[in-house]
């Protein structure tokens, strides 16, 4: 085999990930008569069946599975060498990718749109997941993580800060139901978090603090939680930034230190020292020192 023949192979992989000649001709952006062509060349070439053809589509054979992992692995160092060639221009312009867990969006959003209107040039992906995206894989330039220092290899790590919550609730709940204190707690509705997001410390401190039955809702996303607070559902945590901005609610705990989650700026190595990544990591770093609800890391 060639390198002449990878957009057979890379056609059989979008044929065997899709499953039909009409769903890998969209995503490659040709005719289907396109895709059965390179399929047939490449089972002549190789003297092998790739694909059992069925009235649902294409499922691959063994042959066929063994050409697809070498196919996926080549695909995905195209992407990452592509993303870092984007990344060594001299200029800050072209794509940035930002990656940050869904708590701190609405921050990293306002510092994203700051960042591209000082540089007109420059297209912002911004993906807010608990997903932890590949960086040796080229899916992001950037990402902010939380919980323990990641130590992945090739990657730089760096501390960004320390996010501050706090255990609030809604004036319309208080109305309802009276203020909660530490006496009467059991006595209250909680809200709590469910899947990944229930490891943050304070989360935790929540769970081990309240009865079971006492956790009336839950969520397993961030603004989910966050609105439900609002909303008067019951008492729950809050990021300092959005509790500060508004008038409805009511601290009912002092924040305490081992509520802090810690989060961290991840680049990878190759891709830390370009212009267009330091320009972003000296602005991010100057950015978060105006927002309330961080602590130096």
């Amino acid at each position: 085999m060639s390198f002449e023949n990878w957009d057979e192979i890379r056609t059989a992989f979008q044929v065997a990930r899709l499953g039909t000649v009409s769903g890998a001709a969209e995503a490659l952006g040709v005719h289907h008569a396109t895709v059965i062509r390179h399929i047939d060349a490449l089972e002549k070439r190789l003297g092998s069946k790739l694909f059992q053809r069925h009235a649902r589509g294409y499922t691959p054979t063994e042959a066929g599975r063994d050409l697809l992992t070498v196919a996926q692995t080549t695909e995905e160092q195209f992407g990452q060498l592509a993303s870092r060639i984007r990344g060594q221009g001299e200029e800050v312009a072209g794509e940035l990718v930002v990656t940050s867990i869904s708590g701190v969006a609405e921050l990293m959003t306002k510092t994203l749109v700051d960042f591209q209107n000082q540089h007109p040039g420059l297209i912002v992906r911004f993906l807010s997941d608990m997903r932890v995206f590949r960086l040796d894989y080229g899916e992001a330039h950037v990402a902010i993580r939380a919980g323990a220092a990641p130590e992945e290899p090739d990657n730089v790590v760096q501390p960004l800060m320390r996010l501050r919550h706090g255990l609030y609730v809604a004036k319309s709940y208080v109305e309802r139901f009276g203020m909660p204190t530490i006496q009467t707690a059991a006595r209250h509705r909680f809200i709590g978090a469910e899947g990944p997001i229930s490891r943050a410390p304070f989360h935790r401190w929540l769970a081990s603090s309240v009865p079971p039955e006492s956790l009336v809702f839950r969520a397993s996303d961030s603004s989910a939680l966050d609105e439900a607070v609002i909303s008067g559902a019951g008492v729950g945590f809050l990021p300092m930034f959005r509790a500060h901005s508004r008038d409805d609610l009511i601290e009912v705990l002092p924040s305490q230190p081992d509520w802090d989650a810690p989060l961290w700026i991840v680049t990878h190595v190759d891709l830390h020292r370009t212009l267009k990544v330091q320009a972003f990591l000296t602005h991010l770093k100057t950015a978060v020192k105006g927002w309330d609800c961080a602590k130096p890391a």
